[in-house]
């Protein structure tokens, strides 16, 4: 990690570990070198080491792409800094709550009061409002879209044909023409004509199992393209959506462009979707991926089938592998997030809000990912931070006033979220002890 506070905050981020060439994402700052660089140290941290780390964190979080030399070791800062930086990219809710962890955790607590009081007049960073602007986007000239390579749009489907239709009917808009539609269909009744009067390249297989990661895995299998392009049945998107994610991949010679999905449901739009960056994350309901991807590193994780986070794993295992995932901008799509049918019909809104009260909270899944990669220890800090926000209803996701609720409300409940807890880390052990279900292509 950057700074040790981290781990409280954000305990399962991609860029807290090292990828597999023992380096973090993060950069040696006397490396950076671009054209539109004009970021500033904040020389109030106490320390040489506090001030390199928080420029490095605000650089990439500020859209820096482009060749650097990455840390490999990162030393532990005064806990005055540790404070500073919390506070600048924080709010004070989760200020106060990494101050509670410490003083629970036995730390020093005249020290970390005293440097809780000390830093309260740190403001909060605006980096976001300032991102690092690639000049030479809107006039790049693409070789690869010259080129014209054949893209498959990867679709699987569950009892949604009200809504893909419209996913159907602006596929055809697309300005960019090469490519063919792999549907997975697992609806009952399975409705094949439905299918017949698009101006499209569709290949449309019946799956009577509903499984996601499967249907995803089959299709990828199927594809004779070089890009593949996974898709939702419940989005919608602009003319130029393959166009964008193509141009991104060449314009950064990435191998990942995540596309942004703006949900009518759940928190609100993060405002690092605005610019360019390293991603933290893979929706599979809006990403282009290299064929060379699944090649090195497998298809999806069947270990996940039912539940969540599958995308997640497939992008933390390309992150870790060295894979570059660009987040892109201009390929984004409205997610409708409807109620009906989809993963929604087997299962929960999101990893950490069963449908019922006794089933595991989070969804085995989510711990059976969080321990495999991240180890125990942050395992429980991910928990004490998500669990109880969790306990209020998905359309509040992101509400600060309703979470501060949430955790009061765990003193009343606290038995029965524990049982909950334990039962997914129970699940989720069994799951750890089969090992991954990854299957490989040539």
């Amino acid at each position: 990690m950057v700074f040790e506070f981290l781990k409280y905050v954000r305990p399962t981020s991609y860029f807290s570990l090292k990828m597999k060439n023992n380096e973090y994402v993060f950069p040696e700052v006397n490396s950076v070198n671009h054209p539109s660089f004009s970021l500033k140290r904040d020389t109030n941290f106490i320390s040489e080491d506090g001030i390199n780390k928080e420029f490095a964190y605000r650089l990439i979080n500020s859209g820096y792409i482009g060749d650097f030399e990455k840390v490999k070791n990162v030393e532990k800062s005064p806990i005055i800094d540790e404070y500073r930086f919390i506070r600048k990219y924080f709010s004070p809710f989760w200020v106060f709550y990494v101050l509670l962890i410490r003083l629970f955790s036995f730390k020093n607590p005249f020290k970390e009061l005293f440097c809780y009081v000390k830093t309260r007049n740190v403001k909060r960073s605006t980096y976001y409002d300032f991102p690092i602007n690639y000049e030479k986007w809107n006039g790049f000239n693409s070789t690869l879209i010259k080129e014209n390579p054949k893209v498959s749009v990867v679709i699987p489907t569950l009892n949604r044909y009200k809504y893909l239709k419209d996913v159907l009917e602006d596929l055809e808009k697309q300005d960019y023409k090469n490519f063919d539609v792999i549907i997975i269909d697992q609806s009952e009744p399975f409705q094949k004509d439905f299918f017949e009067n698009y101006n499209l390249d569709i290949r449309l297989v019946h799956q009577k199992e509903k499984a996601l990661w499967l249907a995803r895995n089959t299709a990828i299998k199927m594809s004779d393209a070089n890009f593949l392009l996974l898709f939702d049945d419940d989005s919608r998107i602009e003319k130029d959506w393959i166009t964008q994610h193509l141009k991104c991949l060449d314009f950064f010679n990435a191998d990942i462009s995540s596309g942004v999905s703006i949900s009518l449901v759940g928190a609100e739009v993060p405002k690092d979707y605005s610019y360019f960056k390293y991603s933290e994350q893979l929706d599979t309901g809006n990403v282009l991926i290299k064929r060379e991807v699944f090649q090195k590193i497998g298809l999806f994780d069947r270990q996940y089938e039912k539940q969540r986070m599958g995308d997640g794993e497939y992008g933390l295992r390309a992150y870790l592998e060295g894979f570059i995932n660009i987040s892109n901008p201009y390929a984004k799509r409205l997610h409708l997030k409807v109620a009906t049918g989809g993963l929604r019909q087997m299962g929960s809104w999101d990893g950490f809000r069963p449908t019922k009260w006794f089933d595991p909270r989070p969804i085995p899944s989510v711990l059976y990912q969080f321990r495999k990669y991240y180890g125990r220890k942050l395992t429980i800090f991910s928990i004490l931070k998500t669990v109880p926000a969790s306990i209020t209803p998905y359309k509040h996701k992101g509400n600060k006033k309703i979470i501060l609720l949430a955790y009061m409300s765990m003193i009343l409940i606290w038995p029965l979220i524990l049982f909950q807890v334990v039962r997914s880390w129970k699940q989720a052990s069994v799951k750890l002890k089969e090992g991954a279900m990854i299957e490989y292509i040539n």
